[in-house]
């Protein structure tokens, strides 16, 4: 069950010899000194702590209880106060006799070696008019963390009982990317400003210059400087007077700094193009396993000088830990302030933080494992796999019924997404069916359970590939009609061709439950060549169901190509494919993996068996077809039929909306966006789409984002100002038909058809 590529975990069966790579070689086993350097058990309520606060952030933004505009004042509160007090208050406090300093030059080495990297590759790759600013944006992106809103929470519940001292090492590592790799980033992106200017009058010296009282005149920055010199001069202590106050500002960090990264996340995946996919293919993969790799094994290379073999493990895994910490938010405030790249950063940023859970979380489980023989090894794995391969057929069934209730699985792309779909539930039924055939002696069943696994699994890696073809067909040439045909036939047909290669020329290794080695390493050499980068109404509501308009509604949602959610549907999978792909040749040419090689196969079979999940959180809560729906009968069940309630009842700020709005704009408005539309053959009715109105109201100045736009209708709405052509939706920034409600006078007097 060798996860993600199914054929990764550990050749166990024919190293048994070696069992001892998948512990630290330096402990005994039977040593006292074997005790946990972790505590596990808490850290996973640390992450639902974190991730909870920021779904609530999240759920403020979305439903505009927050709206972008407010959202900047918490931003500036973040890190312009209680960041800054947060620094100040450690860097007074903290001990540097306790410290190990390899373990920050490690961090130092491979934060600088992701940067350089990321650099020098962008500035080869890039475009010329934009490649500075792309290679200091995306080189910050790809190492400063998260360090402190979600970083310190899971450092601490992991090691605040074994290892306190570790907790002030985020101090001190937060430093390498605020005041020695960020300004070189800005630099970047400040010479990048300079070259679109067109005007080349000003010295280098001075851009250094302006670069230097930048990063000077950033508090978190200044802060750190201060209370670096505040921690000799005050001998480690805060002064009575203003302890209070610091601590004050410094603990109003941890939650408010998770809510406000939830509210940065509304609306990022939108901004997803076909062509940041790439980008952001690479920025992951560097951020979330280049980064983890590197700090490990520079702290295995230079903290020699540690006697205790526990202690030198330990610091090496939290190093791996720290390196999957994710991009930080603020990087998302230099793209807005340099303006560029925003699609990307902020989008990675969304990605970047929800990828890093499971990897923390599997990651730190497996290291708080001492010692592992070859069985229990495998069991684990097989259950890991088994586990979640029940949650996530249960959610693809979900997701399939949706696709095809909703009749998207007629058009592209959502055609190639249901065969993805299929694939993915064959291959959690494979590995159920699995888990019971490999224990009972019929090597028939065996084979046969085999080939269903082998032959879904290695689809699951080809259907993303032709989902991103067929986006990039249809985008690019819309004349040319797609072969549906041919896409399944190479979807379905190329997996089974190597399965069929592969039970031929394979070599059955009897002693293994893993499916991943049923064959054998031809098995691995197998799979390794499978990754892939890869309106108006009638009277007063629109009744009849040969309404024009409302026909167009519904067309619009079932020929909605879902791009974006296609896109990051690709994205995930190719990611978790890329780990696969490391799996795979770090066993062909490590016949000794270690154990760091376990944690990419957990990871691997979580992420292999576990896309369901991803599928179900993109396609299974269709907008049109179940949340609306679900949405509008809750409301006519707790409100009853009737939607709007008495001008009288409505709260005084609908109606100061309704009445400025009626008084000022509603002329101009109706002047400007409302149009005559055909609603039935012989029945015209004037109406306005969601977001056109959304669109006036930023123009007048009534808004400042869309978000208070759509804040506006629905006070509007809810007021009896507008309504949906049929009133079945509150008012939303799409391609909803609305109309003002004393225009329904201009409506011809003939009924639509049917009504």
């Amino acid at each position: 069950i060798c996860n993600l590529l199914h054929i990764n975990t550990i050749c166990l069966h024919c190293t048994r010899g070696r069992i001892s790579s998948f512990s630290y070689e330096e402990e005994d086993p039977d040593s006292s000194a074997l005790s946990t350097t972790m505590s596990i058990d808490k850290l996973l309520p640390a992450l639902l702590e974190c991730f909870g606060i920021i779904l609530c952030g999240y759920i403020a933004g979305r439903a505009n209880i927050i709206t972008p505009t407010q959202a900047k004042g918490l931003g500036n509160f973040v890190s312009k106060f209680a960041l800054p007090a947060l620094l100040f208050k450690n860097m007074v406090l903290l001990d540097f006799a306790n410290v190990i300093w390899p373990f920050l030059w490690s961090i130092l080495i491979a934060k600088v070696s992701v940067f350089f990297l990321v650099c020098i590759l962008t500035l080869i790759v890039a475009s010329p008019d934009s490649r500075f600013s792309k290679a200091g944006l995306f080189s910050i992106f790809a190492t400063q963390s998260n360090d402190f809103a979600l970083g310190y929470p899971i450092v601490e519940a992991l090691y605040q009982s074994t290892y306190p001292e570790y907790l002030q090492y985020i101090y001190l590592v937060a430093p390498v990317s605020l005041m020695i790799l960020n300004p070189i980033g800005f630099a970047f992106c400040e010479v990048q400003k300079w070259k679109n200017q067109g005007n080349h009058q000003q010295s280098k010296l001075l851009i250094v210059g302006l670069v230097i009282l930048q990063v000077l005149k950033n508090p978190i920055v200044f802060m750190v400087v201060i209370g670096i010199i505040a921690h000799f001069l005050l001998h480690q202590r805060i002064p009575v007077f203003m302890a209070e106050f610091v601590n004050g500002l410094a603990n109003s960090f941890g939650g408010t700094a998770l809510f406000y990264l939830g509210l940065t996340m509304v609306g990022q995946l939108r901004r997803l193009t076909r062509s940041t996919v790439v980008t952001l293919i690479l920025l992951t993969t560097a951020k979330l396993l280049l980064m983890p790799l590197i700090c490990k094994d520079m702290v295995d290379l230079l903290d020699n000088s540690n006697t205790s073999a526990l202690n030198h493990s330990s610091l090496s895994n939290y190093a791996f830990l720290y390196g999957v910490f994710p991009t930080a938010p603020s990087v998302a405030i230099y793209a807005v302030y340099y303006n560029a790249e925003l699609e990307v950063v902020t989008s990675g940023m969304v990605i970047s933080t929800f990828l890093s859970a499971p990897i923390m979380y599997v990651s730190a489980w497996l290291l708080t494992i001492r010692w592992m023989d070859a069985d229990l090894l495998m069991n684990s794995l097989q259950n890991v796999s088994f586990n979640i391969s029940i949650v996530s057929l249960v959610a693809l069934v979900w997701t399939i019924g949706v696709m095809f209730l909703s009749k998207k699985f007629k058009r592209l792309p959502h055609m190639f997404a249901v065969n993805l779909f299929l694939a993915q539930s064959l291959t959690c039924i494979g590995m159920i069916l699995w888990k019971f055939v490999i224990r009972e002696d019929n090597f028939i069943g065996q084979v046969l359970t085999f080939t269903l696994l082998c032959t879904s699994l290695y689809s699951t890696y080809v259907w993303p590939g032709l989902i991103a073809l067929s986006l990039v067909v249809l985008r690019r040439f819309e004349d040319v009609k797609v072969s549906p045909g041919l896409f399944v036939i190479a979807g379905w047909g190329f997996p089974a061709l190597v399965t069929a290669m592969l039970l031929i020329t394979g070599e059955k290794m009897s002693d293994t439950i893993d499916s991943s080695f049923f064959y054998g390493k031809n098995q691995v050499m197998f799979l390794s060549c499978f990754v892939l980068p890869p309106s108006g109404q009638c009277e007063n509501s629109c009744e009849s169901s040969d309404c024009l308009l409302v026909q167009v509604e519904e067309l619009q949602q079932v020929t909605d190509r879902q791009v974006a959610r296609h896109v990051l549907l690709c994205l995930l999978l190719t990611v978790s494919s890329l780990a696969n792909l490391s799996s795979c040749l770090w066993l062909i040419f490590n016949p000794v993996p270690g154990r760091l090689y376990l944690e990419l196969q957990f990871f691997c079979a979580v992420a292999n068996y576990g896309q369901g999940l991803v599928s179900f959180a993109l396609f299974g809560l269709d907008k049109h077809f179940i949340i609306l729906p679900f949405k509008r009968r809750l409301y006519r069940l707790w409100f009853g039929k009737q939607q709007e309630q008495p001008q009288v009842d409505q709260p005084e700020e609908v109606r100061m909306t309704c009445t400025q709005f009626t008084k000022y704009h509603k002329d101009q408005c109706t002047h400007d966006i409302v149009k005559k539309r055909r609603c039935g053959k012989r029945t015209m009715v004037n109406c306005f789409l969601g977001c056109e109105l959304v669109e006036w109201l930023q123009q007048v100045g009534l808004a400042q984002d869309r978000g208070e736009a759509v804040l506006y209708g629905m006070r509007l709405q809810q007021g009896g100002i507008l309504q949906h052509i049929k009133q079945e939706y509150d008012f939303q920034d799409s391609h909803f038909y609305y109309l003002f409600t004393n225009q329904t006078a201009k409506i011809r007097p003939r009924k639509c058809e049917n009504d």
